[in-house]
């Protein structure tokens, strides 16, 4: 979820809401420091901090604040010793900030929404200590919209851009623009299909590529982000690659898969996976070592795709697939 979309969306209708985000954690707790949850006026809830207990006394406490414009920390120790004393067993502690979501901030909330979806770098800057709240967005060539701080503070925290995770200093939350995983989807048959769906509900940028018409087009694949009707090479060589992409390969023809993961290879991307038979891989991979392609290159392509779960129908198999996505996003 873009949830900068749905804050762009109370905004625009003239409601306000406020921000919960986990700026702390200690011990078990279930979500990393960064994680969102926008609680609505009305007290609508969208994404999410932890679920449970911890959600239900963040929107509480936000529910309290939502109209006096202020910030507040919400300080939660998840220690129950059994099952009887309450649901919050994870034993960590986690701090919540709470923050207002107001109409002055509209035109930034629109612009960080935009530039999520555009995959542009940016940060976001929270103040919240003793001088009052103040909120920012800082664009990689240093257009700032929101409460723009002094000079030297934005020099501070411009070193953290293209930081990987967010952080706190002291009373300063500096968050760099999440990064949306590109994933490319070659061949548009009945897999491409669940795995399409299944990457667009874990946050993934979706392209499916086929050369056929009648499977790449929106009504097979109404998620897609782009869908590219064409030759698959060509198709692939359009885009720009930073070394954040996701390519899995599942053409509908052997000698097809081949061509594909050789022009995959010669790119910069993250994770590269082809469906197949561990014969028809090493088949593939022996044929690519005779062209002289070097054996760690070929060491690091996920063939046959996906987790060992004995999948059998379409809609196994993608999620086999992309729990190894999702498992190599998630690596450091």
């Amino acid at each position: 979820m873009n949830i900068y979309e749905v804050i762009s969306g109370y905004l625009e209708e003239g409601k306000t809401g406020i921000m919960a985000t986990v700026i702390k954690r200690k011990g078990s707790a279930p979500r990393k420091v960064g994680a969102k949850m926008f609680v609505g006026a009305e007290g609508k809830t969208y994404g999410t901090i932890g679920g449970g207990r911890l959600e239900a006394l963040a929107r509480e406490e936000a529910l309290t604040i939502i109209d006096q414009g202020i910030t507040r920390i919400l300080t939660v120790k998840m220690e129950a010793r059994n099952v009887e004393e309450g649901s919050m067993l994870c034993g960590g502690n986690v701090e919540v900030l709470l923050e207002p979501v107001a109409p002055k901030h509209r035109e930034m909330y629109q612009q960080i929404k935009t530039s999520v979806e555009a995959g542009e770098p940016g940060i976001i800057i929270t103040c919240f200590g003793l001088d009052g709240f103040a909120k920012m967005f800082m664009k990689a060539d240093r257009t700032a919209l929101g409460d723009r701080p002094a000079e030297d503070a934005v020099n501070k925290y411009f070193k953290f851009l293209y930081a990987e995770d967010p952080v706190v200093l002291y009373d300063v939350l500096v968050e760099p623009m999440p990064r949306v995983a590109q994933l490319y989807i070659l061949g548009a048959g009945h897999v491409a299909q669940f795995v399409s769906k299944i990457a667009k509900m874990v946050g993934f940028r979706v392209t499916v590529i086929d050369d056929r018409e009648e499977f790449a087009n929106g009504q097979r694949f109404p998620e897609a982000d782009e869908i590219k009707c064409g030759d698959f090479i060509e198709a692939l060589n359009c885009f720009a690659f930073t070394g954040n992409e996701y390519i899995v390969i599942m053409t509908r023809d052997h000698a097809q898969d081949a061509e594909v993961l050789e022009a995959s290879i010669r790119k910069s991307a993250k994770y590269i996976g082809m469906i197949g038979s561990r014969k028809k891989v090493e088949t593939v991979k022996d044929s690519l070592r005779q062209r002289g392609y070097d054996e760690n290159k070929l060491r690091g392509i996920h063939a046959p795709i996906g987790i060992s779960i004995q999948a059998e129908t379409p809609e196994e198999i993608a999620v086999s697939i992309m729990a190894e996505l999702i498992a190599a996003r998630n690596r450091a």
